[in-house]
Order: C-alpha cells, then structure tokens, then sequence
C-alpha cells in the first residue's frame, strides 16, 4: 500500500523541516522527488540522505514568491503527479504591530508562493492525465491564535485555494486536499523560539508543547505519513478537505 512507484512529485520547502520528511518518505516510497528550495545548499541534507538510500532526488533553486522562475522550474521538470505545496515562513504580530512590508512578505511566500506552483503545476499534471495537489495549511486558519495575524490570514487563504481548486480540476481528475498542523518540532520551532523568546527559551518550548492537549508537539515523520496516504492512490476519493494533525488543539482545547 501507499506506492509511489513511477510518480514525479514536487515538494516545495523540501530541504529541511516536515519538507523534509515528506521528500524523504515520498522517495523511500519510490517517487521521483524534485525539491524545491530557495537555494541548492538548502535542500543538500534532503538530497544527500534520499541518495544514500538509493531513491531519485533533484534539487531546483526558485523562490516560489517570483512567478517566472516558478513557471521555469516547473516547466523544466515536466510533467508530474504529485505537488506538496509545504514552502512557508512565520510571523509574529497583531495587525495594529504587523509593518505593511512584514505583511507583504507573508502574503508573497506563503499566499502567492502557493498560487504561484498551484499555476505552474496544473499544466505539467494535465501531461500526466491527472494528479494530486497538497497544500500545507494550519490550526491558524482554524481557530484564532494569539499574534499570529498575518499567518493566520496566509494560512486562512491556503485553505480556501485548496477548496477552489479542487472544485475546478475534479474533471480533470486533478485532486487537492491540505494539512493543518499545529506546533510540530523541527530546526524551525528551535530557531522562532531563539529569535522570538531569547530569554526564556526553555519555558517557551515546554508551553508550547503543552498547547496540545496530547502533551507535546507534533513530529515531521507524522506528518508526512498523513500526506503520503492523501498523495497515494489509497485516498482516490478524497478531495476538498482539511485534515488537522494538531494533537486534539482544535476539539480538545477546553
């Protein structure tokens, strides 16, 4: 179950994080995985641990906010099966403490740096006669999280593309689904908790973990065995939907 033999999948923030993991899981599980990441040296780790296991690897160098180097990459790579839409950055800010560029920032990554590998994939998976998108949403669209506003905006608008887009390419037997995750611990978290909290970077940890009700954060691996089933032919009938991977925060909170 959950082959991805003969399957050319893109994951965008491949390199590091639940990129990563994803990259790494897809190509054990026999995909062809192009990474793509801001800059080559970001996606080496990826490329080195999927080659030493013997799986087919490529990096591309693109940022996913510059619409023509996307349309580029992805018409380099060619047709595909298979588009993780996981590449994002974090914010911390309420909107009266968010500045405009901050704001834009966000919006260019983690909105039009969807729209933009959304564009550029839909072509490359018509070759293939179809397709899976998966779009890397968040707990942050679904419920309200303290100084989190222009995420929460971002990730509220990942969702509703995942819900447009896979209500316009049913047809073309092109589905698309996301994720929301909450807190998850990768190199990431590590460096948002040094920056943000420099001063009480153990306590911050431990309250974040202890945001979820099971007690800790989430892991990559986890994730990335949520989104190997929804790219699988295993999950062919599932399109248009959300799945939390939150660790009971969104319904258990109380």
């Amino acid at each position: 179950m959950f082959s991805l033999q003969n399957k050319k999948a893109v994951v965008t923030g491949g390199g590091s994080g639940i990129g990563k993991a994803i990259s790494v899981l897809f190509a054990k599980q026999g995909a062809e995985v192009h990474i793509i990441e801001l800059t080559v040296e970001s996606a080496q780790e990826a490329v080195s641990e999927i080659s030493a296991n013997g799986g087919k690897v490529i990096s591309h160098a693109c940022n996913v906010a510059n619409h023509e180097a996307v349309v580029a990459v992805f018409e380099k790579i060619g047709a595909i099966d298979i588009l993780v839409n996981n590449a994002g950055i974090a914010h911390v800010g309420k909107v009266d403490t968010t500045p405009e560029a901050d704001f834009d920032r966000i919006m260019n990554v983690n909105v039009k740096g969807v729209y933009n590998c959304l564009y550029a994939s839909i072509p490359q998976m018509r070759l293939s006669n179809g397709g899976v998108i998966l779009n890397m949403a968040s707990i942050a669209a679904w419920v309200g999280i303290p100084d989190r506003f222009a995420y929460s905006t971002a990730k509220g608008a990942v969702m509703a593309m995942t819900l447009s887009v896979a209500r316009d390419y049913m047809s073309e037997n092109i589905r698309c689904n996301s994720i929301s995750p909450a807190r998850v611990h990768t190199p990431f978290v590590d460096g948002f908790i040094a920056k943000n909290y420099p001063d009480n970077q153990a306590e911050m940890f431990d309250k974040l973990s202890k945001s979820q009700p099971i007690g800790r954060m989430g892991k990559p691996d986890e994730v990335a065995a949520l989104a190997l089933f929804l790219c699988s032919d295993e999950s062919g009938f599932i399109t248009g939907c959300d799945y939390p991977i939150d660790g009971g925060f969104i319904k258990l909170n109380n």
